[in-house]
């Protein structure tokens, strides 16, 4: 089946601006994936944005400040051939690791095979990394009956939770093509029939509302959504139920933050200029039993 034509959009730089301007486009929120190709012994970066639809090369521009350039790609699954170099990833007791890697996994790891195709999420980012350390230590102390992995990607931390704690998961993606990736890697990873995967806008779809309420959601989006999407997001968890969100940068913590001022606060982990929160919603008020 060919894959759908993409838009590239690039700009050369120096290493040290690469970083910003890759979380520029990212949060820009169309691009199917941004990638940075560093020069190994030269202070020169090119960041790169793939998109499905044509982006407006002026707005970029302007958004980032510089010039950036859009031109078409040939019809190939380009973010699928970005990541076939990368190496493995190490993110608490998780080992991710693509198809050229199968013979490389280390003991005593939980070992997760994922192949990006046209969605995000590799463990390569470090969001996603993030998410899959905060997990790794919480399977440490608890677990999760049920479990909604919001903006799943390519399925990974779905999949890593099904692995931590052997319950069924819920993954929803608002793009139907990540649905289909995360349902792939699922059965590459021998627990398809652990995970749901649906395609899904926010948490109104029947099959979210019905799974309702969970005590662990992970939200590894974006900060603007993560704060549309935060009144329904706070009444889907149950009373004492985890809440793990990232996507988010350094920078958008508190104003995140603020958008879920009823739960309580637990922590926050930090990987370059990325972060993940984690939070608690607290548990029922016990009746009381004094007359007034």
């Amino acid at each position: 089946m060919p894959s759908p034509p993409l838009w590239k959009a690039s700009i050369s730089l120096t290493k040290a601006d690469a970083p910003d301007i890759a979380s520029v486009l990212e949060l820009e929120g169309s691009a199917q994936a941004v990638l940075i190709a560093e020069e190994p012994f030269g202070p020169s970066a090119t960041v790169e944005a793939l998109y499905t639809e044509e982006p407006d090369a002026a707005l970029l521009s302007r958004i980032a400040g510089q010039e950036i350039v859009v031109e078409p790609l040939p019809d190939q699954d380009w973010i699928k051939l970005s990541q076939e170099g990368l190496p493995p990833v190490r993110a608490g007791r998780f080992f991710v690791y693509g198809a050229h890697d199968a013979g490389a996994v280390p003991p005593g790891v939980i070992p997760m095979r994922i192949e990006a195709g046209l969605a995000f999420g590799t463990g390569h980012h470090e969001t996603t990394a993030l998410c899959l350390s905060v997990l790794s230590d919480m399977a440490r102390q608890r677990k999760f009956r049920k479990v909604l992995d919001l903006g799943t990607g390519t399925g990974l931390l779905a999949i890593g939770a099904v692995k931590l704690w052997r319950r069924p998961v819920l993954a929803s993606d608002i793009d139907p093509v990540a649905v289909e990736v995360t349902r792939d890697n699922a059965r590459a990873n021998g627990v398809a029939p652990m995970v749901r995967a649906v395609t899904a806008d926010g948490l109104t779809h029947p099959v979210l509302a019905a799974g309702a309420p969970y005590d662990l959601i992970i939200a590894n989006i974006l900060a603007g959504p993560l704060t549309f999407l935060a009144p329904s997001i706070v009444k889907a968890l149950v009373p004492g139920g985890m809440l793990v969100l990232s996507g988010l940068l350094h920078n958008q913590e508190n104003m995140v933050l603020s958008f879920y001022h009823r739960l309580r606060f637990l922590g926050r982990r930090r990987m370059g200029p990325w972060s993940a929160l984690i939070l608690e919603k607290a548990q029922r008020p016990h009746a009381s039993t004094g007359s007034a």
